[in-house]
């Protein structure tokens, strides 16, 4: 459907002009968030985690191609450029998308990505070496969930 693929399109193109309040117009009041750096999120959390990556200050560059979308489902690859870090860190991230769709809106959103290809850029040599463990990816998990609360007191 041409309206699911127009707020796929509309989301992306929002997340590259740094705007949160239009990237989170496209989600259902009751979204489910999945990616393998926050685990799952519900609605308030991955409005929050989109405005704490943006208010960052780390300018991501934003693309996306491959839309996609039907009545209930579709998709979409997109990539993220961006500095991580203290030691700012060139990341390169490649991500691909799958959303369901209900009320006209995004109720679900799954990212993959390769956790171990991220943690080799975003982590340097610990990534390369642990990345692909729970050990690393535990670590990451608690250190963005703690991220992302600080960020929602300070709101």
């Amino acid at each position: 459907m041409q309206e699911n693929k127009a707020l796929i399109a509309k989301f992306y193109t929002s997340f590259a002009k740094g705007d949160a309040e239009s990237m989170l117009s496209c989600y259902h009041r009751n979204l489910n968030f999945h990616d393998p750096a926050f685990g799952n999120l519900n609605a308030e959390d991955a409005g929050n985690m989109w405005k704490m990556l943006l208010a960052r200050g780390s300018h991501p560059e934003i693309t996306f191609h491959n839309v996609w979308a039907d009545e209930k489902k579709g998709g979409a690859n997109w990539e993220a450029k961006y500095e991580f870090g203290p030691q700012k860190r060139k990341v390169h991230n490649k991500i691909v998308a799958k959303f369901q769709f209900q009320d006209g809106l995004i109720i679900d959103h799954d990212d993959h990505f390769s956790f171990w290809k991220w943690s080799r850029m975003a982590l340097g040599t610990p990534g390369l070496l642990l990345g692909w463990t729970p050990i690393i990816q535990n670590k990451v998990r608690k250190r963005v969930h703690g991220l992302l609360k600080d960020f929602k007191e300070k709101q």
